[in-house]
């Protein structure tokens, strides 16, 4: 069918504001297309323009049923991948439908969409028997009403079972009856049998559905002629209704059914049994002897909410009659099941200066029991920067609610808990784990906010004066660092005629001979810039300090000494030379 299969797709409505980030969007599409056959346009729908659609990357997030589903980045379309079977998915399920979360990208947006299968006439009615044979007495009376086998059909709605033909005949019509569950059909004798005349009588029972066009199954029906036996069993009610909790153990007692016969002797013992068979049946076994009905199998809440029996009482004449009861049971729900949780990542690592409320992960949670039990509260274990989001029944979204630093914190293991309301309560927890990504928020520092230095004076130019070293406590490009001498001069000597540094390791080298006598020390600025966008740096202030060595004789001032006589007692200082050393 390809794509010109379109006229099978139904409807779409955008379930809440697309500036909110998350929209639903509703889409119907018959069960059984053909691959290729488109559901809808989300393009179109979403009013994005096609160019605007690709360049976004709108992707379908993987485990939401992308098996069924694909999307045509360059048009927008969404079309089915493999085939869909309504009555695989959905069971008889009146309401069945596949969820889907598509991403886009430039800005992040997630999209649900709710597809809807719709159900097509692809079962037949079909009986559980081949044959199945009615016994009547030939002295039955006309208006005499026999139960006959009810037919099967997976299919849904309208083209569910609808009706019963019967083979052309003399002697029987039908009358078809609606049950809770499923339609049956009694057969009616209109005119009296003789078995002398016919001793068995062959038809055909034909279950018709409600499809256009519709579908047929058969069964043949045997009519056995039997001699009188003159009274058919009674049970004590035409209907029985009981509660039984699911998982009760096998061999547990469900209910006694009572059926009793006028007749005498052989002819008023009753046998029981189950009419028909099938799966449901197939829970449950009944003693013949006693009517005792027990359980013989798993009876599950979730996969039998609600069983309906049919049960036959028959008695042992050489004519045996029978009549029937129905049995409906109501599967109590017990809390054997605890919340699943399946939970999406949507970014890879988050960025520190992540604005609080933006998603970074899908949660959803499910429970397969039903009433409260089902009924699920999720949260976090334990204080974090995050919190859950509920966007629609039993969808969350995890977004930030705070400020995150990655110097602080590099990566939160979030345990997320999910509890039901049962009793008593059952739960599950899963975790998420969220990287946080650097982004460039400290400069560089150093240790001190002054650096030291000591040099000799007539040292070799090259020779190492110092190295500065500083720290970022960013990670990556954030944390390299590159250093460089403030701009400034000593004594109108630019610093960077005197020393010079290397960029990488921070080692301050001399230019020149430096002397002591002409400068004791000269103070400069070192900065250490990181590699970020855009780029932090800090500055350190460098003190260096020429040493003297003793490089200079000592001299006096004047080339000549005058002294002058006088009478001066003995031991009298007469004069005293002076002399300098620059060193």
């Amino acid at each position: 069918m390809g794509f010109a299969g379109c006229f099978q797709c139904g409807f779409v409505f955008l379930f809440s504001a697309l500036d909110a980030a998350f929209a639903q969007i509703i889409y119907s599409v018959q069960e059984e297309v053909n691959k290729g056959t488109i559901v809808g346009n989300l393009a179109k729908d979403l009013n994005i323009n096609v160019h605007d659609f690709e360049y976004r990357m709108f992707e379908i997030v993987p485990g939401s049923n992308k098996k069924y589903f694909d999307l045509n980045l360059k048009t927008g379309v969404l079309f089915v991948r493999e085939k869909i079977d309504r009555e695989e998915l959905c069971l008889s399920n009146p309401k069945c439908s596949l969820n889907i979360e598509a991403i886009a990208k430039n800005p992040h947006n997630l999209y649900r969409v709710e597809i809807k299968i719709l159900d097509i006439n692809d079962n037949a009615p079909h009986f559980p028997v081949k044959s199945f044979s009615v016994n009547i007495t030939e002295n039955a009376s006309p208006g005499e009403r026999f139960l006959l086998p009810v037919a099967e059909d997976s299919d849904y709605g309208g083209n569910s079972l609808k009706e019963y033909k019967l083979s052309q005949n003399e002697h029987f019509t039908i009358e078809t009856q609606n049950g809770e569950q499923s339609v049956f059909a009694e057969l009616v004798l209109n005119k009296a049998l003789d078995r002398e005349k016919q001793a068995t009588v062959k038809l055909v029972l034909t279950g018709v559905d409600g499809g256009k066009p519709p579908k047929s199954g058969t069964v043949n029906i045997i009519i056995n002629v039997m001699d009188i036996n003159d009274n058919n069993p009674v049970f004590s009610q035409a209907l029985y209704k009981i509660k039984l909790k699911e998982n009760v153990a096998s061999g547990t007692k469900v209910i006694s059914v009572f059926a009793s016969d006028l007749d005498e002797g052989i002819n008023g013992e009753i046998v029981y049994s189950f009419v028909g068979h099938g799966k449901k049946q197939d829970l449950f076994t009944i003693l013949p002897t006693t009517g005792e009905i027990i359980v013989n199998g798993n009876v599950d809440y979730e996969e039998n909410p609600a069983i309906e029996l049919r049960v036959q009482a028959r008695d042992k004449g050489n004519s045996p009659k029978s009549t029937h009861s129905k049995i409906l049971i109501e599967v109590l729900d017990e809390n054997d099941n605890a919340p699943e949780i399946i939970m999406i990542s949507l970014l890879n690592s988050v960025k520190e200066d992540t604005k609080s409320g933006t998603a970074v992960a899908l949660v959803t949670v499910a429970d397969k029991d039903g009433g409260k039990n089902c009924i699920v509260h999720c949260a976090l274990k334990g204080s974090y920067p995050f919190k859950l989001e509920p966007s629609y029944k039993n969808h969350y979204s995890l977004v930030v609610d705070g400020p995150l630093d990655r110097e602080s914190v590099s990566q939160y293991n979030i345990t997320i808990t999910a509890t039901d309301e049962g009793t008593p309560a059952l739960s599950n927890s899963s975790i998420i784990i969220v990287h946080i990504s650097d982004i460039n928020d400290n400069a560089p520092y150093f240790a001190t906010p002054v650096i030291n230095a000591y040099i000799s004076e007539n040292g070799q130019a090259g020779g190492l004066v110092t190295k500065v070293t500083a720290d970022d406590s960013d990670t990556g490009e954030n944390a390299e660092l590159s250093y460089s001498l403030l701009e400034s001069s000593i004594s109108i000597i630019p610093i960077t005629s005197l020393i010079n540094i290397n960029s990488l390791t921070g080692e301050i080298f001399s230019l020149q001979s430096f002397n002591h006598e002409e400068i004791k020390r000269f103070q400069f600025q070192v900065i250490a810039t990181d590699s970020g966008v855009p780029p932090l740096s800090s500055n350190v202030t460098v003190n260096v300090f020429i040493l003297d060595d003793n490089d200079n004789s000592p001299f006096f001032r004047s080339e000549s000494v005058s002294a002058h006589r006088y009478c001066l007692s003995v031991s009298h200082l007469f004069t005293e030379p002076h002399w300098f050393d620059s060193s």
